[in-house]
């Protein structure tokens, strides 16, 4: 009797964590979907929702190391018009307590910008806090 109670115990005490797991999946998926939808409808109020305001973005540009503010840069590219032509996808997302990274991949005809997103979950939410890219011709 002690075994099966200590069992289902044990079992219940998983699928909770499971659940919490996909909560908190559900949930940096959310946040890096704003980024992807944003910018996809050239949204710039969307797409800032992913963000933490003092979020960076860093990247190589010229042969150069570049480090920018993810929003003043997203602010003074990300115009309204029509809907971007490009094919977005969450390749994966890792989450380990208050912290998550994700892999996002945007196609384009001719080329294609894989994203690295780091994240931290502040005050309930989780935010982007740093970005890096590359951008990969096809």
């Amino acid at each position: 009797m002690k075994t099966s109670i200590i069992t289902l115990l044990l079992c219940l005490s998983m699928s909770t964590i499971t659940l919490a797991q996909d909560s908190e999946y559900k949930l940096v998926e959310q946040t890096v979907s704003y980024y992807l939808d944003g910018g996809t409808n050239n949204d710039f109020d969307t797409l800032k929702k992913a963000f933490h305001k003092n979020a960076t973005m860093k990247y190589i540009r010229n042969g150069e190391y570049t480090e920018v503010n993810a929003l003043e840069f997203f602010k003074k590219v990300v115009k309204r018009g029509p809907k971007q032509d490009r094919k977005t996808r969450i390749t994966y997302i890792n989450i380990t307590g208050n912290v998550a990274n994700a892999k996002l991949e945007i196609d384009y005809e001719k080329f294609s910008f894989i994203d690295y997103m780091n994240l931290i979950k502040i005050d309930g939410e989780w935010k982007v806090v740093s970005k890096i890219f590359y951008r990969k011709g096809k």
